[in-house]
């Protein structure tokens, strides 16, 4: 039997998704992608999961999708398509996701890796990361997002010149470009990442989730649409049960005590 792609555990209010295929680079097979959908549905479905963690196994984040796949999928189309509406789905699910989506990545994080990126919410790297989009070197299209959230993300000349060129971007540099958010050394990457997740359990599930809506849906749109979103957002809950919590709080100079 054929070791699991990845493993899924909750771990002090962090649901933890680890890529666990470190010989193939990570790479991302339809198996790879079911076991994601359905981390994700497990996760989504657990009150006390406030926010999620994808990190790797081994010295790279994730080199892409797996090419020998897709090598064999090129003989049918019908399946071929399915394979890249299952991963376009998948990391569209993570975008929209009320829990927070938090990246960890060491090593090399190319194409599909790094659209798997592009959905998350915040990025941790190691020093040592480097981040790229190598379709063009092979002849092969982005089909997970690239070139629609990098341009987004990066701004539209640097993200083409980046796919133009399969050029790779440091950890550092990935920063300065706002790809990246925080930067650490590779030993303290996962254990900084999991305490900065496990902050979300102090927090308000229900908060964070309409920020995290308001926010990405108001980017699509114009500026006066998105600020009707949030005001609209804003009224919605501060009549709930978190804001009347946190007004207590603060009035009796306590943590609060959010509901699961």
């Amino acid at each position: 039997m054929s070791p699991a792609p990845l493993t899924a555990e909750v771990t002090d209010g962090v649901g933890l998704i680890t890529l666990a295929r470190p010989d193939k680079l990570n790479c991302l097979s339809s198996a790879m992608l079911e076991g994601l959908a359905a981390a994700l549905d497990r996760f989504e479905a657990e009150p006390a999961v406030r926010a999620i963690l994808i990190c790797a196994q081994g010295k790279h984040f994730c080199a892409g999708a797996d090419l020998e796949e897709v090598k064999g999928l090129r003989q049918d189309p019908v399946a071929l398509e399915a394979f890249f509406r299952r991963g376009h789905e998948l990391l569209c699910r993570f975008e929209a996701s009320d829990l927070p989506v938090v990246a960890a990545v060491q090593g090399a994080c190319l194409a599909g890796g790094l659209e798997l990126v592009l959905a998350s919410d915040v990025v941790f790297a190691a020093e040592t990361a480097s981040f790229g989009d190598q379709h063009a070197q092979y002849g092969l299209f982005p089909g997970w997002g690239a070139t629609q959230r990098l341009p987004r993300l990066i701004g539209m000349r640097r993200a083409l010149d980046l796919m133009f060129t399969a050029g790779r971007l440091d950890a550092r540099k990935a920063e300065s470009w706002g790809l990246v958010n925080h930067v650490t050394d590779a030993d303290k990457l996962q254990a900084e990442a999991m305490a900065y997740c496990a902050g979300f359990s102090h927090r308000s599930r229900s908060a964070i989730a309409a920020m995290k809506r308001v926010s990405r849906t108001g980017a699509e749109g114009t500026l006066t649409d998105g600020l009707e979103s949030e005001i609209k957002a804003a009224l919605t809950l501060v009549m709930g049960d978190d804001v009347g919590e946190g007004i207590r709080a603060f009035e009796d100079r306590r943590a609060p005590q959010f509901a699961k």
